[in-house]
This record gives C-alpha cells, structure tokens and sequence, in this order.
C-alpha cells in the first residue's frame, strides 16, 4: 500500500511540475507579445511622502513605548498644533495667494539602480520630466544612485537626464549609499551635492573593455571565418578573425579617445579633482574619495532625507508601467515558483542535518 502512495505521489509531482512549465511558457509568450505591441509611455507617475511615512513610524514606535494615558496626551497636542498650522494656512490663503517663501521647500528623491545597460533610464528621464514641470529653484532633487557602471552611451544618456536638472537651476544632490563607479560616477560627478555613506565605493573613472577570440580554435578546425567590411575601420578587432597589430592598435586608440573624454566631464562638473591623480580606474571607498575630492560629505541617503523631512516636504518619484493581466499572472507565477523552489531546497538541506 506504501508502495502505491509513493507512485501516486512521485506521479502527482511530475503533474504539477510539467502543469506549472506549460502555464509559465504561455504566460511568458502572451507577456513577451503583450509588451511588444504595448506604447513604452505607458506608465503613470506614483508620488509618495516620506514625512507622512516617517510620521507613520514615529507613531507607531510612540504607541508601542509610551502608556496609553501618555500616548493619548501627545496626540491630543500634535492634533491641536496641526489644527493651529492649518488654521493659520487658511487665513493665509483667504487674504491673496500664499507667496511663494511662506510654502516650505520641496525634495523629490528618484531612485536609479543602474546595471551594465542602464535599463533604468527610461523610467528615470519620465519621472524627470514629471519632476520638471512643477518644482521650483527653491525646491531641490535627490538621487539615490547605485550604479558599477556599463555601456558609455547609456550612462552618457543617463547623465544627459541629470544635466536637465541643473539646466534648470534646481539643486541637485545625488546619495551613493553602495556604489557609483564608471558610469555611476559620471552621473554622480553631475551633483551640486555629492554624499557617499563611508564605505561606499566610488571612482573608476576608466574605460574597459574585453573580447574572447577563437582564431586559433577555428584554425585547428579547419574552420573559415570571413569578414566582409566597406572601410578600413568599420571593424577594428572581432570575436572570430585574426587580429592584427593596426586593428588592435585603432581600438586602443578609440578606448583612449573615450577615456580622455569621460576625464573632461568628470572635470567640466568637478573641477576641484587633481583628474590625473584619481582618472586612473582605481576605486576608493566613502572615507577615501572624500579625502581625493569625488565626494562632498560622508553621510547616508537614510540620514540626509530624515533630516530633510523636518524643514521640506519631501516626495519620493517613481515612474511606473501598467502591466496587463498577464504579466501580473506572471509575476505572480513566478513568485509562487520560486517560493516552492526555495522551500524545497532548504527542507532537502535540513533534512541532511537531522538524525536517524
């Protein structure tokens, strides 16, 4: 009889294991179409208070600590003081228009966690835009950048975005909590205001780049490669063809060009940095860039927007894409997959551990 609930069970898992493939490859299909033919504009901008958030917590730790009579009198006196500065707003606002230095100066912090593509442009330059219509030269605009860098024309574009801020004459303040090096850096160099936790890794302003070649592999193989190209340079070293001494000679020669640029841009917004000292590729952490220049103050993002909160109302922007149906199933599949996955390797781990 055992014998029959193994099989039946063995014969139920493979069930919903090949039940669970096929639902995750429709999904992944109607997801992959559904996104091709969805406007990449679809999306609405999402605004949420960091003080009523902070003001949230604070509440709740009050309630947890205090007893409940003096719990009680410190709502009743926050209540009345929030009463007495509504108040006094409205009767502001009955005799003319609020002038402009009596409201409170406003923070919008946009988020950036750049990978080696620096896929987050697009939402990044929307909340931008969405930013720009509104604040004010008073107001000012965080970035919590965390980037080790990539591809130079997407961070060059990423960069471009930021460089709409200061056109505009808004304060700019970037927060490198755990890194911003290559690209991070070039976009964090742009900042009025550049913090860096201590051990935040920063600098690598360099260039880099590397190509596995199968010339040899292919030859041993009795195996051609051909390259056709209109151009001495249209292509300078490849994958899969000798490369010569001119060709690799021109590509170093593009990747210096590229470095010397990246050296002026990092210079034209910081130009306080001794650039051939720190242009070398070499990081430093927080303690260190600050004692080379990259960075203005040792601080967290965490610190700088609680502080913010007591004299600004701060905002913080993200831009988001609708998502179909679809890929709310498959999100949500997904999830669900990797929940069962990861429980049944650790019950499988533990039970290695347990006696017999």
């Amino acid at each position: 009889m055992s014998d029959f609930f193994f099989e039946y069970g063995l014969f139920l898992a493979k069930a919903i294991t090949v039940l669970i493939t096929i639902l995750l490859i429709v999904v992944g299909v109607g997801v992959l179409g559904g996104r091709n033919k969805r406007d990449a504009s679809e999306g609405e901008v999402e605004l949420t208070s960091l003080n009523d958030q902070f003001d949230d917590m604070k509440d709740a730790i009050e309630a947890a600590v205090l007893d409940r009579e003096a719990y009680k009198q410190l709502a009743k006196e926050q209540k009345k003081k929030d009463k007495e500065e509504s108040k006094k707003r409205k009767k502001t606002l009955k005799q003319g228009s609020m002038p402009e230095s009596a409201e409170r100066k406003r923070v919008y912090v946009l988020d950036f966690d750049g990978d080696i593509k620096a896929s987050e442009v697009d939402p990044l330059r929307e909340e931008i835009s969405a930013v720009l219509t509104f604040a004010r030269p008073e107001d000012e605009v965080v970035i919590r950048l965390e980037s080790g860098g990539g591809l130079v024309h997407t961070y060059g574009l990423a960069a471009s975005q930021l460089e709409r801020i200061k056109a505009r004459n808004i304060p700019l303040t970037v927060c490198v909590d755990e890194v911003a090096a290559s690209g991070g850096y070039m976009m964090a160099c742009l900042a009025d205001k550049l913090l860096a936790a201590p051990f935040a890794i920063v600098g690598s302003i360099g260039v880099v780049a590397q190509l596995p070649n199968f010339h040899r592999l292919l030859q041993k193989h009795d195996v051609d490669y051909e390259m056709f190209t209109a151009g001495e340079y249209k292509r300078t070293v490849t994958m899969f063809g000798e490369n010569t001494e001119k060709g690799k000679e021109k590509f170093i020669e593009e990747l210096e060009d590229t470095h010397a640029l990246f050296k002026e841009f990092v210079s034209q917004y910081r130009p306080q940095l001794d650039i051939e000292k720190v242009a070398t590729g070499e990081v430093w952490f927080g303690k260190r860039a600050l004692a080379e220049q990259l960075v203005d103050e040792l601080t967290t993002s965490d610190d700088y927007l609680m502080k913010a909160c007591e004299e600004s109302d701060v905002y913080r922007v993200r831009y988001e894409v609708k998502k179909t149906l679809q890929e709310r199933i498959s999100d949500m599949t997904i999830k669900t997959a990797d929940g069962l996955f990861t429980k049944a390797l650790s019950r499988l781990a533990n039970s290695r551990f347990i006696s017999r």
